[in-house]
């Protein structure tokens, strides 16, 4: 997966979007929170003792306030590309309870930044998490820049949104016109390969499939507004929808509805976990045991 089999995105695009978002953004989020929730359940099981953590992407900070509370002796940072999602992330962190028994929290920061282009150190990361951040990124990028900034030993932890998400919105539409009205989201595989390509050892890549219903179409663009998921693709149509193409699309939509009367919008859930070697080798090193090359000069 190169980045021209990606679809293009617009950055200023996604940025107004998610920045428009902020405030009503933690009243749709339904689904974000608990994907976060269980991709913190997933921590529970991999061992390691990170010094230094990152949320990436943080949005209005719920899963940066939950690793304060899985790592609370760590020193803490999150970066998001929207201005107003580090607000809210700040004012979450400042207005939690700063203390609890036995626990002692480290210094926690939000700041604006963009993840293809981290303002971070060589190696001062040990554990970077990211949550629905990657499906508006060119993935490549975002990969190069967390292997530059990991430590030996480091973690990187993840989930984005796979091809089969909103797959009845996307039909829905397809059967009125051609343009892309939804986002295009990235095969697991693909993500697999690209964390390959960019040096990440032992890729561990699964999905799951989630469903939210609603009673009207309205609901669920509604939603997906308050969340600022809007289609971020340089080639999306511009123009405002008519109501004539409006109630097509709304017809289009009908045949999913379920026999409780609710219709349904289906999420496909990317997780993923990858490692930095401890020993690190530039690409197209080999490496040869001393044994063998005594065996080879008998």
């Amino acid at each position: 997966m190169t980045r021209a089999d990606l679809t293009v995105l617009d950055r200023r695009a996604v940025r107004t979007a998610f920045s428009r978002a902020a405030r009503t953004y933690d009243d749709n989020a339904v689904l974000q929170r608990e994907i976060a929730d269980r991709l913190l359940a997933r921590l529970d099981f991999i061992r390691h003792d990170p010094q230094r953590v990152l949320d990436l992407g943080c949005g209005t900070g719920y899963l940066t306030a939950k690793l304060r509370h899985h790592y609370p002796r760590t020193e803490l940072l999150a970066i998001d590309l929207a201005r107003p999602m580090v607000l809210a992330t700040r004012n979450r962190l400042e207005g939690a309870w700063p203390w609890s028994p036995g626990r002692w929290f480290r210094r926690a920061s939000a700041a604006v930044a963009d993840a293809a282009q981290l303002p971070f150190a060589d190696h001062s990361v040990d554990l970077i998490a990211s949550n629905l951040t990657l499906q508006w990124c060119d993935p490549d990028a975002v990969f190069r820049e967390c292997r530059r900034i990991l430590r030996p030993g480091g973690l990187f932890v993840f989930t984005s949104f796979g091809p089969d998400t909103l797959r009845e919105l996307r039909a829905a539409w397809r059967a009125v016109d051609p343009e892309p009205h939804v986002h295009d989201f990235i095969d697991m595989h693909d993500l697999g390969d690209a964390l390959v390509r960019n040096r990440f050892a032992d890729p561990v890549m699964d999905v799951e499939r989630l469903t939210l219903t609603y009673t009207d179409v309205r609901d669920l663009l509604r939603d997906l507004k308050g969340m600022g998921a809007h289609n971020a693709a340089t080639r999306r149509h511009a123009t405002l929808t008519g109501k004539n193409r409006f109630a097509r699309f709304r017809e289009a939509y009908e045949p999913y509805r379920q026999s409780d009367g609710r219709l349904p919008a289906t999420y496909e859930v990317v997780f993923g976990h990858a490692w930095i070697p401890l020993q690190d080798r530039e690409p197209g090193t080999v490496t040869v045991a001393l044994d063998a090359l005594r065996t080879g000069r008998r």
